[in-house]
């Protein structure tokens, strides 16, 4: 199912650029300040400030209108406080890392300055997180992927403003759609929200 996604992602993307008569191609990278919204299933979820890296292509379309395909590698997933109600109470972090697919349609304000929307589709690379090891009285690091689908779809909305000479900012907000527990005995619901802080190069 992963490789069947991604394989038609990539034949959708090379189709665009082949029947494109003109479009960009870029790179990015920044900052990501990523959250699990939904229920708590541990004494509380925080945010967790990560990255992302990747790249794009810019296909105009009509008038003020262009597609943006990227492909990002997205760090995400949460901090959290936890709390057993007697002795043990320590801080972590749930680290979830995707491969992110955004498609966003853009609209140019004026020249320069765009507004972006569109879905995002993500597939986990890998999922690690926090736990209290008793025999060791220490907080250890535990691979955790099985507790996680391996697929995710969020909507993105943001902004950008491309200069002159190429280089270009951008602000992003992506609002999780699905839940992301695989867990079993599990019934809460999670989802990735990730506000995204951007910085590139396109020609």
């Amino acid at each position: 199912m992963k490789k069947l996604f991604i394989f038609t992602i990539i034949t959708l993307l090379s189709a665009s650029i082949a029947q494109s008569q003109e479009f960009r191609l870029g790179a990015k990278a920044g900052l990501n300040v990523a959250s699990l919204g939904g229920d708590t299933f541990y004494g509380g979820l925080n945010t967790r400030v990560s990255f992302h890296i990747g790249g794009l292509v810019e296909i105009p379309l009509v008038g003020k209108f262009s597609l943006q395909p990227e492909i990002l590698y997205s760090s995400q997933g949460s901090s959290f406080d936890y709390y057993n109600g007697t002795f043990v109470s320590f801080n972590g972090d749930v680290k979830l890392d995707y491969i992110n697919v955004p498609v966003l349609a853009k609209f140019y304000i004026i020249e320069g300055l765009s507004a972006e929307a569109g879905p995002v589709f993500s597939v986990l690379v890998s999922a690690e997180e926090d736990e209290y090891n008793a025999s060791e009285e220490a907080t250890v690091r535990v691979d955790s992927k099985d507790n996680y689908k391996g697929f995710d779809a969020a909507f993105a909305i943001g902004a950008s403003y491309r200069l002159n000479m190429g280089v270009f900012f951008s602000l992003r907000y992506n609002k999780g759609l699905l839940d992301v527990n695989d867990i079993d005995g599990y019934n809460g619901k999670n989802q990735n929200n990730v506000f995204q802080v951007s910085a590139g190069y396109s020609f």
